[in-house]
């Protein structure tokens, strides 16, 4: 009997991004309007680049099987798993640290956005 030929599956982007149940309208209108509907890998995981670590496995893994092109980083306001540390500065400094980390380590030529997610659902690039 022939052998079957496992179809490969490629997409985008990949998006990493924080459980919290409070910004996943707005993370989900932004997905839609950005990215498109069936376009991407989604990490959802508490303090989204808080464990860079596990991200960076699950980034290594999308490269891996969807060949991605592009990593994108949203933390937010508020956010429970940085608690009195989460402030915007220490966001930006984490996903800063992350693109870097990246850079660094992955094999592959990544594009990478940085976003900070305000309360009231306004996406604020990180450069």
């Amino acid at each position: 009997m022939g052998e079957l030929m496992a179809e490969k599956h490629i997409t985008d982007a990949i998006v990493v991004h924080c459980i919290d149940f409070r910004f996943q309208k707005y993370i989900n209108n932004w997905i839609s309007e950005n990215i498109g509907e069936e376009n991407y890998d989604r990490l959802s995981i508490a303090g989204s680049v808080f464990d860079f670590e596990t991200v960076f496995k699950q980034v290594q893994l999308s490269g891996r099987l969807h060949e991605i092109k592009k990593a994108i980083f949203i933390n937010h306001e508020d956010c429970g798993a940085y608690g009195t540390e989460g402030n915007k500065e220490r966001h930006a400094a984490d996903l800063c640290a992350a693109r870097e980390g990246l850079d660094e380590r992955c094999a592959r030529d990544l594009a990478v956005e940085l976003y900070y997610l305000h309360l009231d659902g306004e996406f604020e690039r990180v450069s």
